[in-house]
């Protein structure tokens, strides 16, 4: 929906975000004052976080555009995971949710045999009267509060992703895995069966999307097959697997297990491209020359026998190493790659890779190290491929010019893209300035920074003697947030960051419904069939459906490694670590543990040596007296104060 102001003026549509204060602030679109409008604690009118509202603009005075809320059009979010409290006779939801800034009521008979202090999954039932806090009934017992299981469980939920599939969806499952592949599914398929095919993929990987098949065709030139698994071939429209997909649209990694969109007895089993095993297919097959040319292409349903499954370390090995299994195709296809990535950076892609770490857990769940997740050529090199059919397949599902004329609207067939829009000039405004504190010298351009400027930044950056953790992370971090998000649309606009004018998600469908799309909608290109207008809006609810999704499955990993890092730091209270300042308010100083990414705060309430204000127009605090300055990047000594496993968070103290 788009945020609008409506003709009585002062009344405006939009969405509010809610501050851990329980301040309320409203997006609207087109607002020539950058500042959205606040709406105070009493004003709220029960809207919560996320919601669409309507509200009434007070009077404009010196200070900030203040506003009430008059009407909650649609609710972001009605369930809520949290521990179960009494006061007195009254039961009561103590939400985990941080922006959630109410209690919810839980009559006796809506408690579901619920006892007091465990951690309970609730529907709010009725919240009529803001004066009163919301009325709700407990929908799940998850257990008790610290178990990693419970807790685990309870942040899937609590985005909205239940841990359990529905027992249709696992009937219809079984029913296809015991009918396994069968004399007639071979029938018009390509078979690659005798062409060499391997998979790369992490160590730990239980799924396999995607497989590369290679042949070398003389004339320094190769086949590049991209097999990815033929998903829409069981997965029929309109079943309850495909229906659940639907709704779900995405699979969930959380810091300790995957929660599958489909189940695994495909995902795992059926689907996966294991080796040793005839799987089905849908390829992107391309020739390509010696330098990294298309010079044909064919799409369509395939039979692969993987002969090889490969670890990302094992094909780095392979790779590097002669004498090693395929060392010698797997060079051949890491030059192709390198010279594909070169290709897309001076066509003007963004480099945002950032240095990733993992938890190792033990038995029990319990944080115990943390590892940095290595991103070498075997992992650029899949990267690089998958990019390459995700694009070209993107190219032929679009409208094609007919030359001499132009597309119209009624040309167009409905397809699924993965776009990616311009970031907004506000927030290349702020980065800019973020970035020329740090003492940059950076230049706008039409509103934007130049692609070549970021990266030429980025490069130096990560090339440079503190490249391991300080400023680097800091400044990436930045220019991603200053990004728009990508989403799935049914109108093209291009992709931005890769600089591909078309793109699409076609190789992940065991994990993403929008690539089950896809596939269904090559195969309806292949057989000359077109969807027509009336198909239109189902793929609009597709697209903002799985655009949705992602983002609250992407928030659910980030609440899971929080929690693990909150978990790892409360066994660590009072002890000493170097960080990095990751950001600057007036109430203190974001600082990012160096080895395992754990971020806290150190309170300006807690720093006794000096008085310290906040610039926030050079991103700082300073000392009134002995004028020391903290800055963003700046590597500081640090110790474990406290932490908060409710709220996920964690409290340093300067030494």
């Amino acid at each position: 929906m788009k945020n609008q102001k409506n003709n009585q003026g002062n009344r405006i549509e939009g969405v509010i975000s809610i501050s851990a204060k329980g301040t309320g602030y409203v997006t609207i679109g087109n607002k020539k004052d950058k500042q959205d409008p606040e709406i105070d604690f009493k004003h709220l009118n029960t809207a919560m976080h996320g919601d669409v509202v309507e509200i009434i603009l007070h009077p404009k005075g010196k200070g900030r555009q203040t506003g009430e809320v008059s009407r909650i059009i649609t609710r972001a979010k009605m369930r809520f995971a949290g521990v179960l409290e009494q006061e007195g006779k009254i039961l009561f939801l103590k939400p985990d949710d941080t922006k959630m800034y109410t209690d919810i009521l839980i009559p006796e008979v809506a408690s579901n045999s619920a006892k007091v202090g465990q951690k309970v999954f609730v529907e709010i039932t009725s919240w009529a009267d803001a004066r009163k806090a919301p009325e709700g009934k407990v929908l799940k017992v998850l257990g008790n509060p610290g178990d990693n299981n419970v807790e685990m469980h309870s942040i899937a939920m609590e985005k909205g992703f239940d841990s359990e599939l529905p027992n249709k969806v696992h009937g219809e499952a079984e029913k296809i895995k015991q009918a396994g592949i069968k004399e007639s599914d071979y029938v018009g398929r390509r078979d690659f069966r005798k062409v060499l095919t391997f998979t790369i993929d992490p160590s730990d990987a239980k799924d396999f999307d995607d497989a590369i098949s290679f042949k070398e065709m003389g004339k320094d030139e190769y086949e590049v097959g991209i097999h990815i698994a033929d998903v829409s071939h069981y997965v029929e429209i309109g079943s309850a697997l495909d229906t659940e997909a639907r709704e779900r649209g995405t699979s969930v990694y959380l810091v300790d297990r995957t929660i599958p969109m489909l189940p695994e007895v495909l995902s795992n089993d059926l689907c996966s491209l294991v080796p040793n095993k005839d799987r089905l297919t849908m390829s992107a097959v391309f020739v390509i020359d010696k330098h990294a040319k298309v010079k044909n292409e064919w799409y369509g349903r395939t039979v692969i026998h993987s002969q090889k499954r490969f670890t990302y370390e094992e094909a780095e090995m392979s790779i590097k190493k002669a004498g090693t299994p395929l060392h010698k195709e797997l060079s051949i296809l890491n030059n192709l790659a390198k010279l594909l990535t070169a290709e897309r950076f001076k066509e003007g892609a963004i480099s945002l890779d950032q240095e990733e770490v993992k938890f190792v857990l033990d038995a029990e769940g319990t944080p115990i190290k943390v590892v940095t997740k290595e991103r070498g050529d075997s992992n650029k090199l899949i990267e690089e491929f998958m990019l390459l059919a995700n694009k070209k397949v993107a190219e032929i599902l679009s409208p094609k010019k007919i030359k001499g004329s132009k597309i119209t609207n009624k040309d167009e067939n409905v397809s699924l893209y993965r776009i990616h829009d311009l970031p907004s000039k506000e927030k290349m405004e702020d980065l800019a300035f973020f970035l020329r504190s740090l003492g940059y010298k950076i230049s706008l351009v039409n509103g934007l920074i130049p692609n070549h400027e970021i990266n030429k930044l980025l490069k130096s950056l990560s090339n440079g003697k503190d490249s391991k953790n300080t400023i680097s992370d800091t400044v990436h971090r930045a220019v991603i947030r200053s990004m728009a998000k990508a989403i799935y649309s049914t109108e093209n606009i291009g992709h931005y960051g890769l600089a591909f004018k078309h793109y699409t998600h076609f190789t992940s469908p065991i994990r993403r419904y929008p690539d089950i799309i896809v596939h269904r909608l090559l195969m309806n290109y292949l057989s000359n069939k077109k969807l027509g207008k009336e198909h239109l809006k189902e793929y609009e609810r597709i697209a903002r459906i799985s655009s949705e999704q992602e983002k609250r499955a992407s928030d659910a990993e980030r609440a899971s490694i929080k929690y693990k890092q909150v978990e790892y730091m409360s066994k660590r209270l009072g002890e000493k670590f170097e960080g990095v300042i990751s950001g600057i308010t007036e109430w203190g100083i974001y600082v990012e543990e160096l080895e395992t990414k754990c971020e806290g705060l150190v309170r300006v309430r807690d720093m006794n040596d000096d008085f310290y204000v906040f610039n926030e127009k050079k991103l700082e605090l300073v000392g009134q007296k002995k004028k020391k300055r903290y800055r963003l990047g700046d590597k500081i000594k640090i110790k474990v104060k406290g932490v908060d496993l409710e709220r996920k968070t964690i409290d340093y103290a300067l030494i």
